[in-house]
């Protein structure tokens, strides 16, 4: 919201010395975001003046229309004398009221004005346009072309208001009443100390039987609608400057009169307005639901197809605008155009005018749907007074008789909802609680009434809301005023103390070590949001009955494209390797830690918890029970050189074993020896993809996957060729370890080492072959090491040879050669009896 200070000066008398920027400060100590100060007319100097164009020539020759013209300008150059000015544009006329910048002045940006001979002509000053003044857009991206009733000299920075000052302020969405200069003035009143005078304080007369027909069949979508009519305006009245000055300095275009008033009003008041061109409406004005399959084109000439839930404004005809939206094209408010046969100025004459109060979640979801942002809309779907509406109407038809020369229709109509006032209770003590600090009941009561609401009781407070806080529903936000009211800053800054004895969970401990084993493996952690659509499930070839298809989705997603909660984080990592590989890195190694989400389809309704107490355990657990199932995982994603070349020696790209390598890393962080195998899991290639399994009470669990990525996976994806992936679940590794790590023991005597090369058929995988070699080695067994894998003639047609390096060690004694080859034996026999091995050679 632009706050021009000008216009906020008009409802509360603010010290004459008071610059934007101790407004802004007042502003931000009562909790509103002002962000910035802009200061309109910095480094302007006149002379800037009224002139009138007498005379206007064609220059020829030139590669673009270029007009040599005298301007009166009064007394304005000391001479009396026409100024003789060069100007391009063409949107004036001789005869035309201009705005002429004399040689010395200096315009915004530091653009000094002087006499310069240019197109052959000596040009001494310029005619302005909206833009060199810093005014704005005002529709014409041209010359400004004042009314005639200016007199010629005048000075055109006070009649333009081109100095001034303007705060920006982000208003937060519990905020919406500061979408109005009249809930800017109510804080800036509170800040300061100073009455308010509230520009919704009008005489407004009551409903009538002679009012515009109007049918509300959607009561909860439009609990209000006020009609009001004017008829008689004149065609060719124009916004005067002052109006059009301020909807430009609140960053709004100037259309026409009837436009301009209503948005005008729509920033004085905060409630929005629309006027319909009464000839193009058709019967009753009715606000109902859409039916599904109608069409609408909207003022900014999109036709849209309408949804069930949208509400809309209709006549006879059928809609003619989205509610609380945008209007539609076949009722606009007509321009003044000049009838060819007569030469008369034809336009809208007579105007309804619609003041009304829509339901904010229909209004934002209605403005979502139809991807239509408006100044309308934002203020609806943030909460707007609904007892404004008729001073906002009273407001809108009295500028219109005023400015257009209009006369109010005698009809007043009212279609009200009837709806009682919002009462809180709450003791007076409770900001006392929240805040830490002892107000006190005058000073809790005092606040309360500063923000609008009324106020009775003693111990116990009871509060009435007023209409234009919405966001006032709870105890703690009536709290919330009187600490924001109080300052923020008297707060006092207090640590907590948290009791001794706790740190870290072993869980927390364990997620911890794999962020820092992976980047201690040169991975690069990547952070990606965890939102996902169904696209890109099926790009990576995940087949329909797959529980990763089993998606949490959003109601209100932050894209269509995305609407669900990942189940896998592959997707987020390939997206980020794709970005930086697009970018010229491509020797890429990334991994991420996250929580997925799997819908299971037994979750209940969450029920609301309470605030005042700390909830009870089977309201905890009713609230576990309505979330998704979110185990914890890690995984990886690495393309291009895992090793890199140079003097030391060639390098080697990454291959899928290095992604089963990164599992493995991660595994020994939780106490865990991965037995690998191979597997056909998505989005992996079937040839190279492996199986992360891990003992949990005994029996083999799928804790994950690793391998190179499908070559169809990699084609839909746009990825660079042989990218290799790992994800793996810390739940189940954490449920495999077995608990806090243990720091290993060192023995003080000597190794012995046995090499085994072992002969199996080509189908047995190299995980069993260790897994019996470990069972029968006893514990003697220090580790065991795969370090070549054979096939050839010498193994025989279908077998392959398994070679590992068997380190034997006992921690009290040194082993005799005896013991390690007995050690040995003993473990290559329970290899050849659960494998079929035979010992090579």
């Amino acid at each position: 919201m632009r706050v021009p200070l000008s216009w906020l000066r008009e409802y509360v008398d603010l010290p004459a010395t008071e610059t934007g920027r101790d407004v802004q400060a007042k502003l931000i100590d009562v909790g509103l975001e002002v962000e910035t100060v802009e200061r309109l007319g910095e480094g302007l100097k006149g002379p800037l003046v009224v002139g009138q164009v007498l005379t206007i020539e064609e220059l020829e020759g030139f590669k673009k229309p270029i007009r040599f013209c005298t301007v009166d300008v009064g007394d304005a150059n000391g001479t009396g004398e026409p100024q003789e000015i060069v100007c391009g544009a063409r949107n004036f006329a001789v005869g035309d009221k201009v705005v002429v910048v004399l040689p010395g002045a200096v315009l915004p940006g530091d653009f000094k004005i002087a006499a310069r001979k240019t197109y052959g002509k000596t040009s001494h000053g310029m005619i302005c346009s909206g833009d060199e003044l810093g005014m704005g857009d005002d529709g014409t991206h041209g010359i400004i072309v004042l009314p005639p009733e200016y007199e010629v000299g005048t000075d055109a920075i006070e009649l333009l208001e081109l100095v001034d000052e303007v705060l920006d302020i982000a208003v937060t969405p519990d905020r919406g009443y500061c979408l109005s200069m009249r809930g800017v003035a109510r804080e800036t009143a509170t800040a300061y100390g100073l009455p308010l005078r509230d520009p919704a304080l009008l005489d407004v007369p009551p409903p009538n039987a002679s009012g515009y027909p109007v049918q509300v069949s959607d009561p909860i979508g439009c609990d209000r609608f006020t009609a009001r009519t004017v008829g008689g305006l004149e065609p060719e009245a124009r916004s005067p400057i002052w109006l059009t000055r301020r909807l430009q300095k609140a960053g709004m275009r100037p259309v026409s009169l009837a436009v301009d008033i209503t948005n005008y009003v729509m920033l004085e008041l905060g409630q929005p307005l629309h006027a319909y061109d009464r000839a193009t409406v058709d019967g009753p004005i009715g606000v109902r639901r859409a039916t599904a399959g109608e069409q609408l084109t909207t003022l900014d000439g999109t036709k849209r197809v309408l949804d069930e839930q949208d509400l809309v404004i209709t006549d006879n005809r059928g809609p003619i605008g989205l509610a609380g939206v945008m209007g539609g094209a076949n009722t606009e408010i007509a321009g003044a155009v000049t009838d060819p046969e007569t030469g008369q100025l034809r336009g809208t004459t007579d105007v309804v005018i619609e003041a009304a109060h829509f339901d904010a979640i229909s209004i934002a979801r209605t403005a979502r749907r139809h991807k239509l942002s408006s100044e309308a809309a934002k203020r609806f779907e943030r909460g707007v007074d609904p007892e404004a509406a008729s001073a906002a109407a009273q407001r809108t038809v009295d500028l219109l008789v005023l400015l257009g020369g209009g006369t109010a229709g005698e009809g007043v109509t009212e279609v009200v909802s009837p709806r009682g006032p919002r009462t809180l209770t709450i003791p007076a003590d409770h900001p006392d609680k929240v805040a830490g600090v002892e107000y006190g009941r005058e000073t809790v009561v005092r606040r309360l009434q500063q923000v609008g609401c009324d106020v009775y009781g003693q111990d116990e407070l009871v509060v009435t809301v007023p209409s234009w806080r919405p966001d006032l529903s709870d105890p703690n936000d009536l709290a919330e005023e009187v600490i924001r009211l109080e300052g923020y800053e008297n707060l006092p800054s207090t640590l907590p103390k948290p009791p001794a004895g706790r740190g870290l969970t072993e869980r927390q401990r364990l997620h911890r070590r794999v962020g820092r084993v992976l980047a201690g493996a040169g991975y690069v952690e990547a952070l990606n949001y965890p939102f996902t659509g169904s696209h890109v499930l099926d790009q990576l070839g995940i087949e329909p009955d797959d529980p990763r298809r089993s998606a949490v989705t959003l109601v209100n997603p932050l894209s269509d494209e995305e609407p669900d909660l990942r189940t896998t984080l592959i997707p987020g990592l390939l997206g980020a390797l794709r970005r930086n590989y697009g970018r010229g890195s491509h020797d890429l190694a990334l991994f991420e830690t996250g929580p997925v989400f799997r819908a299971t389809g037994d979750e209940k309704p969450a029920s609301r918890l309470v605030v005042d107490r700390r909830p009870t355990d089977d309201e905890i657990a009713s609230l576990d029970a309505s979330l998704p199932q979110q185990p914890r995982r890690a995984a990886v994603v690495l393309t291009g050189a895992r090793e890199q070349a140079g003097w030391w020696g060639e390098g080697r790209p990454a291959i899928w074993a290095d992604a089963i390598e990164a599992g493995r890393a991660v595994a020994r962080e939780a106490g865990v020896e991965l037995i690998v195998r191979q597997d056909q899991h998505a989005p992996f290639h079937p040839g190279r993809c492996a199986a992360l399994l891990a003992l949990v009470d005994g029996e083999e669990v799928l804790v994950g996957n690793a391998g190179e990525l499908h070559p169809r996976v990699i084609k839909a994806m746009a990825l660079p060729e042989r990218t290799c992936a790992m994800e793996i679940d810390l739940d189940r590794l954490e449920r495999a370890g077995a608990g806090a790590l243990k720091a290993p023991t060192i023995s003080s005597f000597p190794v012995a080492t046995q090499d085994v090369a072992l002969i199996v058929d080509g189908s047995v995988p190299a995980a069993d072959v260790e897994a019996a070699l470990r069972d029968g080695a006893g514990e003697l067994l220090e580790s065991l090491r795969l370090f070549d894998v054979f096939t050839g003639e010498q193994t025989g047609a279908g077998k392959k040879s398994l070679a590992y390096a068997l380190r034997f060690r006992a921690p009290d004694r040194t082993l005799t050669a005896e013991e390690a080859t007995a050690a040995r034996d003993a473990a290559v026999a329970a290899a050849v009896e659960r494998t079929g091995a035979a010992l090579r050679g």
